[in-house]
C-alpha cells in the first residue's frame, strides 16, 4: 500500500465525471465545481471520491457507509435519507479519518471537518437576499485571564457605518461543544438570518458578538478531569469581552439593551452567566441546553435561589427562552424539556419552542435563533 499522503493528493485530484444519478444536485457545501457529494430528492446522498490506492474507504455521517470501488479507482456509496439541516462528515480511509477534498471545511467535532446541508423546506430566512446586508468582523484581543490571544466574531447591522451616532444592542451568541467562534456565522448562517429579519422589520438592529466558548486561567489549578470544569468563560466574558465590546463598538451598555444566547453546551454557558449576572442581561437564550435540573431538584434553588421569588424575578427579566429539536436523542430532548416544565412548575414565565422534526444539529438552532433574534430588544 502506498503511503497514506499519496493517497490524500490522488483524492485531491477530484473533477468527478458524470455518474448515472441524473436526479440529484451538488451539495450548497461542496467545493465550487465539485458535482459531489450530490443530494436526491429523498435526500439520501451520493458520495464519491477517487482513492485507488485505499484498500477501504467509508462515509461517517451519523452512521459508517462502506464505499465500493470501481475499475477507475472511483469509490461511491449512497446512503439513506438524511435529514433536513447541516450535518458533519468524515472520510475513513483506511481506517483514517480525513476530510472530503470535495467539501468545504467547518470547525466541529473539535476538529476540521467536511459538512453537508440538506435543504430545508423553509429555508429561504437564512438565504442570501437582495436586502441591505450587515458585517462580520474579527477582532483580535489579549485576554489578562487567559494571557493569551483571543478572537471574537462580531456582527454590526446594515447602516452600522452610515450612521456614526447611532447606538445599537448586543446580543452574545455562543457556539456548541466542538466548535468555536466561526460556527455561527458559517455554519449557522447568523449574518443572513439577521440581514433578513431586519430588512422585513421583524427584529430590532442589533450587534451580535460570537467567542470561543473555551477558556483557561492559567494561574488556576486543573482538576484531574479537566474539561468544563477549568473553563472560566463566563468570567470571561463578563470582565473582559463586555468591556471590550462596549469600547470598541457604540453600544448600548445597560442590561434591557444586553442578551445573551447559545446552542447545547454554549446554552449551558448562557444560564450560568446570565443566571449570576442578573444585573447585566435582560434577555436569556438557551438552544438544545439551558440549566440543569437534576431529579428530585427544586429549580427554586438553582443560581443561589434566583428563581425563589418567581414574581420578582418575572418584573425583572425580559425573557427566558428555551427551546429543543423533537428528534435530538432522548436523554437531551427530556432533559430541556423537563427544564422547561420545572419552570412552568415554578411560575417562571418563558417561552418554549420545540423545533419539529430536526436532530441536535444547525438546522435546530438556525430556527431557534430566528425566533429568539424576533422577540429580544423589542420596546
Amino acid at each position: 500500500m502506498k503511503p497514506l499522503i499519496a493517497l490524500l493528493i490522488g483524492a485531491i485530484t477530484l473533477t468527478v465525471p458524470a455518474l448515472a444519478q441524473t436526479t440529484g444536485v451538488p451539495a450548497s457545501t461542496n467545493i465550487p465545481g465539485q458535482k459531489y457529494p450530490q443530494i436526491l430528492p429523498d435526500n439520501r446522498v451520493v458520495f464519491r471520491v477517487k482513492a485507488p490506492d485505499a484498500r477501504k474507504m467509508q462515509i461517517d455521517l451519523m452512521k459508517k457507509y462502506d464505499m465500493v470501488k470501481d475499475t477507475s479507482g472511483f469509490w461511491t456509496v449512497t446512503t439513506e435519507p438524511v435529514g433536513e439541516g447541516f450535518h458533519y462528515y468524515s472520510l475513513i480511509a483506511d481506517g483514517m479519518a480525513i476530510c472530503d477534498p470535495a467539501s468545504q471545511t467547518f470547525y466541529g467535532m473539535g476538529r476540521m471537518a467536511s459538512g453537508i446541508d440538506i435543504p430545508d423546506k423553509d429555508m429561504e430566512y437564512y438565504q442570501p437576499k437582495n436586502v441591505p446586508h450587515g458585517q462580520v468582523r474579527s477582532v483580535n484581543y489579549y485576554s489578562d485571564m487567559t494571557k493569551a490571544w483571543r478572537r471574537a466574531n462580531v456582527y454590526t447591522p446594515p447602516g452600522y457605518d452610515e450612521n456614526p451616532k447611532k447606538r445599537y444592542p448586543v446580543l452574545y451568541l455562543q457556539h456548541g461543544s466542538g466548535e468555536d467562534e466561526t460556527g455561527w456565522p458559517t455554519q449557522g448562517k447568523m449574518d443572513m438570518i439577521l440581514d433578513n429579519l431586519i430588512a422585513e422589520g421583524k427584529a430590532t438592529p442589533m450587534i451580535v458578538v460570537m467567542e470561543r466558548g473555551y477558556a483557561t486561567d492559567p494561574t488556576k489549578p486543573v482538576s484531574a478531569t479537566g474539561g468544563m470544569s477549568a473553563n472560566v468563560f463566563p468570567e470571561l466574558l463578563v470582565k473582559e469581552v463586555i468591556p471590550m465590546i462596549d469600547k470598541s463598538f457604540r453600544t448600548l451598555t445597560d442590561r434591557d439593551n444586553r442578551a445573551m444566547a447559545g446552542l447545547s453546551m454554549g446554552g449551558f454557558q448562557t444560564f450560568q452567566t446570565t443566571m449570576t449576572n442578573l444585573d447585566k442581561f435582560a434577555y436569556i437564550g438557551g438552544f438544545s441546553g439551558a440549566g440543569r435540573l437534576q431529579p428530585g431538584t427544586d429549580i427554586k434553588e438553582l443560581y443561589d435561589g434566583a428563581w425563589a421569588d418567581p414574581d420578582a424575578f418575572n418584573k425583572k427579566m425580559k425573557l427566558v427562552y428555551v427551546s429543543i429539536g423533537t428528534k435530538e436523542p432522548e436523554r437531551m430532548y427530556t432533559g430541556v424539556k423537563g427544564f422547561h416544565e420545572g419552570l412552568e412548575k415554578a411560575g417562571i414565565r418563558h417561552v418554549y419552542y420545540e423545533s419539529p422534526g430536526t436532530l441536535h444539529e444547525w438546522q435546530t438552532w438556525r430556527r431557534s435563533l430566528r425566533q429568539y433574534a424576533g422577540l429580544i430588544f423589542k420596546k
